[in-house]
């Protein structure tokens, strides 16, 4: 199984990267988090290719793609969907909304109030939603892809500790080189060539992938270095709080899913160094949360972790 595991990952990344241009490692991001059955967010400026890179992944898959575009007057049962009375047979019927798809695109996700975010808290952390008492199974594989402007403040809503906590990997694509560039000059001057992607695999391939992924193996001693690497947040003079076990677990199961990417069964610590950064930077409480710290600050203080948390030999 792990060679289907291996040639999953591979399909995908290189059916993404037909329009997802010179971001290999963003790429591969997307893959980590579909494999480890986890989420991600997309975290920049406007108009890099945030919401392409989340359809690209979507295209690639053959499964229900649905977005998301999250706005002040959004409402929870826009997302969950709600009951519904059928006058013909006297009774209410679950209308199931928009969250009920394999990939889940939330769209500048900070634009909806506290009370709707909260509406993605049991879909992702459970896979599954609540409504009227009564608990309904989302689809598998569930992933959900965010972007939001971190430079943009008015009319939107920072989201709470809880929320981030739900998301694998947070990153950025960044402005691609000119000569990337220049191939998206060229190549979307005639369309969209995200809507002519064909999927590469099928929902139960990415479910196999996902079930290979938990059984990659994590030396006891790697173990034990991803978990230094956790508790040195833990007890870091610049954090209030530091990354929890469900983040621990998280970070875990990325570095297996990453090291089926690079077709490995086992993990190896540029796994854990690798992901450490997207995994935990958005994890942790900053003592100057109130001042607002930018965001290359907490990475910058993740990344002096690394430096000194020993790499087991």
């Amino acid at each position: 199984m792990t060679r289907e595991a291996f040639e999953t990952s591979r399909q995908l990344r290189e059916n993404i990267e037909q329009v997802v241009f010179g971001k290999p490692d963003v790429v591969q991001m997307l893959i980590v988090a579909l494999l480890a059955g986890e989420h991600i967010l997309l975290e920049d400026v406007p108009g890099v290719g945030k919401t392409l890179a989340a359809k690209a992944l979507a295209h690639s898959i053959d499964g229900k793609f649905s977005r998301l575009q999250f706005t002040p007057d959004l409402l929870p049962s826009d997302i969950t969907g709600s009951m519904i009375y059928r006058s013909d047979r006297r009774e209410f019927e679950f209308s199931p909304g928009p969250i009920f798809a394999n990939v889940v695109l939330a769209d500048e996700i900070n634009r909806a109030p506290p009370r709707t975010q909260s509406a993605l808290l049991e879909a992702m952390s459970e896979g599954s939603v609540s409504v009227d008492g009564v608990t309904h199974a989302l689809p598998q594989p569930f992933i959900v892809v965010a972007t939001q402007n971190p430079f943009e403040f008015e009319g939107t809503y920072a989201l709470p500790e809880s929320q981030l906590d739900r998301f694998l990997l947070r990153t950025s694509l960044g402005y691609p080189q000119r000569n990337w560039e220049l191939q998206v000059l060229q190549t979307h001057r005639s369309g969209e060539p995200v809507d002519q992607l064909q999927s590469v695999a099928t929902t139960e391939a990415v479910l196999q992938a996902q079930r290979t992924v938990r059984n990659a193996a994590f030396e006891e001693s790697l173990v034990g270095y991803l978990l230094d690497i956790v508790d040195a947040t833990r007890n870091h003079d610049g954090f209030q709080f530091g990354v929890s076990t469900r983040g621990a677990l998280s970070f875990y199961r990325g570095c297996q899913a990453r090291a089926i990417t690079d077709a490995r069964e086992f993990v190896i610590p540029d796994d854990i160094k690798a992901l450490a950064v997207a995994t935990l930077a958005h994890r942790v409480v900053h003592d100057s949360v109130f001042q607002g710290p930018s965001r290359e600050m907490v990475e910058n203080q993740i990344a002096a972790i690394l430096e000194k948390v020993p790499v087991p030999t």
